[in-house]
């Protein structure tokens, strides 16, 4: 079922790289909402080094000036505009094709992705409404936390305006799965770029499910190992919160993530067929109304969910912890949109 996942590109270097000369070439538009924080300024660095994007339009609220006539410097052909200030986010998301979302606080020792909803949740709902209104068409990549939540809001705010497209709003989980390749190769000695687990459920703690049975190459842990690198996995954001002591959270390991999501979509956009990422999507593959499991992206988004495989009993126990936690925060943020 996953074997559209050997097929992506073993390193975002390659990715980035691509001249796609031999092919037609598709004009693309990508909008970085939230461009000036610590993910936004290397994500756009990262996309800006593209040669399938033709403009990068990057907005914050504060210093996108400055980011934009840095970034503008890079010998690249895509062009990048900078808007600063909620009086220019139309602009900035006039005929985009894909727009992420980064925007938002980080997350400080002691604190959980929930204790980020108020400020966060705030925050992607007005985003959203302006992307609903001003490019209901364009691929969304949901990178603000707690996305478990932040995706269900957006949702519910294109929903309200009319224009809700379940196959174009996707959670960015793609981090999960960068830890738990990168994680189980250390653990086993392999090249981090040839492996691939599907990471499935949610984007945050418990409702992290990595599928390491179904891991390429296939890999054996004991059963003490595979509960340690699981937890592991699960707890890596905070792992990398700890070591930070206060100075942020994962910014440049989810700027990674987010260019790799945000290059998988764009050759998608462009025809490549099998585009295969884990995603945090409107789902019923399980009994929670969003859920992340490996897709076939096309270009208008999900083209297929590749459901969740088949699962042994420990990752069926841990699909069984997830779902109450799930079901809690995508209520939580559906909430949030209707309350009075």
């Amino acid at each position: 079922m996953y074997s559209a996942l050997s097929r992506r590109t073993p390193q975002l270097v390659s990715s980035i790289s691509k001249s796609f000369s031999t092919s037609p070439r598709v004009e693309t538009k990508v909008a970085v909402l939230g461009a000036a924080g610590g993910i936004g300024q290397p994500l756009s660095l990262l996309l800006k080094h593209s040669q399938i994007i033709s403009e990068l339009s990057i907005y914050d609220v504060v210093n996108t000036p400055g980011v934009a006539a840095d970034l503008s410097h890079i010998e690249t052909k895509c062009k990048v505009r900078g808007y600063v200030g909620k009086e220019q986010l139309g602009d900035a998301l006039k005929g985009c094709d894909v727009v992420i979302i980064p925007a938002g606080v980080p997350r400080k020792p002691g604190m959980t992705r929930d204790d980020l909803f108020n400020t966060n949740a705030s925050i992607v709902r007005d985003l959203a409404t302006v992307c609903a209104e001003v490019c209901p068409k364009a691929i969304l990549g949901i990178i603000s936390n707690p996305v478990n939540s932040t995706v269900p809001i957006a949702s519910e705010v294109f929903k309200k305006a009319g224009v809700y497209d379940p196959k174009k709003i996707f959670g960015v989980s793609t981090l999960d799965i960068v830890r738990a390749n990168t994680f189980i190769a250390e653990a086993k000695g392999l090249d981090p770029a040839q492996v691939n687990c599907p990471v499935i459920g949610g984007h945050s703690g418990v409702t992290i499910i990595p599928l390491i049975s179904q891991c390429k190459p296939a890999v054996e842990f004991t059963q003490d190992q595979l509960k340690a690198l699981t937890e592991r996995i699960q707890e890596a954001g905070t792992e990398v919160v700890k070591a930070k002591a206060g100075a942020g959270s994962a910014t440049l390991s989810m700027a990674y993530a987010g260019a790799r999501f945000t290059f998988s979509v764009l050759r998608a956009i462009k025809g490549e067929q099998g585009v295969v990422e884990c995603a945090f999507v409107k789902s019923d593959v399980t009994e929670t109304e969003y859920f992340a499991t490996p897709v076939i992206i096309g270009p208008g988004g999900v083209e297929k969910n590749l459901g969740l495989g088949k699962l042994t009993a420990f990752e069926q126990e841990l699909l069984q912890k997830a779902l109450p936690e799930l079901k809690k925060n995508i209520k939580t943020g559906e909430d949030f949109v209707h309350k009075k």
